[in-house]
């Protein structure tokens, strides 16, 4: 993100001229890194969103609320008691720094004082500092002499400016033509001794210019008041940066850098929130199957060492036919195993404390015990496969979901199932009840076609279709079902067919260029009594074999 002086000029000219006058009414923040002002203005209320991290630094207006955390932290508190419903009087740029300063008349009982907030936008050296008279009240990322002994940020400490970085003005026309000597450069160059200009900043001037830049054109370019707000997109069509200007052809457009910018960062959170929700339930599903994993390990071990109950039972048997020839004291002896088909000789251990009939007795009852052991060690193995088999298929829920819409329920699945603590709630209230996201849903060829999101949508897509609605899941892969509403009507093979692609498309086995989906209909298709979200058998089905494909185009959510 071009987050440089030269934006931060254009974005700077915006908000002077839509919050001087105005006046804070909340302040939150939502992040121990971001600051939220609410600001009524001439123009009604905005939120200003300052955000100091090292990623997505910036000053911008915003839409929507974020959930705050339940105790403000102490920067947020004194900005309260300070700023609160104090008014805007200036806003500018200082000098061609990465720093906005926000001055404000702030009012008590008893006084009125003037205060700066000064929001550094600076990558990882991002900060908000408060000031009072030249003197620090407070600062977001305070530092101490010794971290920092040219710039000290802690409460008391005079404010100063970063340190000059030996780098030329780009509005000083002197200034630019010493470090250029007279001839023209490239980006590099640009950004390496030109103050206040990021590398794609300079990029996009070399690209208006067409090749090396003069010292003028610099000028030129950083000076004028000509601007063309827009977004640019990356190949696969995301949203890649905001811009006070491209000439890239592709660009979206909009009427302010206030608006690009807005636009841009939402996008930015909306991703960020939805990555971090997905990065949550991954975390939490992938603890718990490596548990069930280890807890199947385990029982297949315990199985393994049981496979040897028939030879534990053998040789009871060959003790108790050869305990004529067996005396107390004897620690072992070979007998003829009559029960394999060539005769041969089997070894056979005693423990000498014990009688001959003793010693078949503690092998019947070794045997006895892993009889016993393997058919409790069956009933396990059977639930633990079958709880991994649920584990897995909410897993590839979580890598088929799309937005955050398509995790809600999942995150709700998991709660339930005690994988994800229940967030506590403020005082007594009640918790809200979410709304559930709807079913995917298409238009192909006149019939309605659904999808589910994940193993509650599932069930829930099962219950709304008719008996003669066709039912389709992939074979041996876990998927979204997949529900064709028939209407009585006879659907066509090029319907399920694209409802098949869909089904394939939302798989473990998306990646794949051809996919089995097994398609029934919904009389066949039975949920048995007490199984786990999503899990259903089925009867008299067919299948057709197809390359995943969402089919966006037909798509009507």
């Amino acid at each position: 993100m071009p987050q440089d002086a030269f934006t931060l000029r254009h974005v700077a000219g915006e908000l002077k001229q839509l919050l001087v006058g105005g006046k804070i009414s909340k302040i939150n923040m939502p992040e121990k890194d971001e600051l939220s002002l609410i600001i009524y203005t001439r123009s009604g209320s905005v939120k200003l969103e300052i955000s100091t991290s090292a990623k997505n630094n910036r000053i911008s207006l915003a839409d929507g609320e974020k959930p705050n955390p339940p105790v403000a932290p102490n920067f947020c508190m004194l900005l309260r008691k300070h700023l609160q419903n104090a008014q805007i009087t200036h806003l500018r740029q200082a000098g061609f720094e990465r720093i906005i300063a926000i001055e404000l008349d702030c009012f008590s009982e008893f006084s009125q004082t003037h205060m700066i907030l000064y929001c550094e936008i600076m990558g990882k050296y991002s900060n908000l500092i408060l000031v009072e008279k030249g003197i620090i009240l407070g600062a977001l990322k305070q530092t101490t002499l010794e971290e920092n002994a040219k710039r000290v940020l802690f409460s008391g400490a005079k404010y100063t400016l970063p340190p000059p970085q030996g780098k030329a003005d780009p509005t000083d026309p002197g200034a630019l033509e010493s470090a250029f000597g007279g001839e023209a450069h490239d980006e590099k160059f640009i950004c390496a001794n030109v103050e206040g200009i990021a590398y794609s900043t300079a990029l996009e001037m070399c690209a208006f210019y067409g090749g090396n830049v003069t010292a003028g054109q610099v000028y030129e370019y950083v000076n004028s008041e000509y601007s063309a707000p827009c977004v640019t997109y990356n190949e696969n069509g995301e949203p890649e940066d905001f811009k006070v200007r491209t000439i890239k052809p592709d660009a979206k457009t909009y009427d302010s850098i206030l608006d690009a910018q807005r636009a841009y960062y939402d996008y930015v959170y909306v991703k960020k929130t939805f990555e971090d929700a997905k990065r949550k339930l991954t975390t939490a599903l992938h603890a718990a199957t490596k548990k069930v994993e280890k807890r199947l390990a385990q029982i297949n071990e315990k199985l393994l060492e049981c496979e040897s109950a028939d030879e534990i039972k053998l040789k009871g048997e060959l003790i108790t036919a050869n305990i004529y020839r067996l005396e107390r004291g004897m620690t072992s002896f070979e007998a003829d195993n009559y029960y394999s088909e060539e005769p041969r000789k089997i070894a056979i251990k005693l423990d000498r404390q014990l009688s001959p009939s003793q010693n078949a007795q503690k092998y019947y009852k070794k045997y006895a015990k892993m009889k016993r052991t393997v058919e409790i060690l069956s009933v396990q193995r059977a639930e633990t496969e079958e709880r991994l088999d649920y584990l897995t298929s909410i897993s590839a829920h979580i890598c088929a979901a799309e937005c955050i819409d398509d995790l809600k329920e999942i995150n709700e699945e998991l709660i339930a199932d005690g994988l994800i603590k229940q967030p506590a709630e403020k005082g007594n209230k009640k918790k809200k009840t979410s709304e559930s996201a709807p079913l995917r849903e298409y238009e192909i060829n006149g019939f309605k076609v659904l999808a589910g999101r994940n193993n509650v949508q599932n069930d829930r897509l099962l219950k709304s279709l008719a008996p003669d609605d066709i039912w389709l899941h992939t074979n041996r892969y876990h998927s979204s079902h997949v529900g064709i509403v028939a209407r009585g009507g006879k659907v066509p093979d090029e319907t399920i067919a694209k409802a098949a692609e869909i089904c394939a498309y939302y798989s473990e086995a998306r990646g794949r260029d051809k996919v089995t989906v097994d398609y029934a209909f919904k009389k066949f298709v039975k949920k048995p009594p007490k199984a786990n979200a999503g899990f259903v058998i089925y009867t008299d089905y067919s299948n057709i074999i197809v390359t995943p494909d969402a089919h966006r185009e037909d798509a009507k959510n």
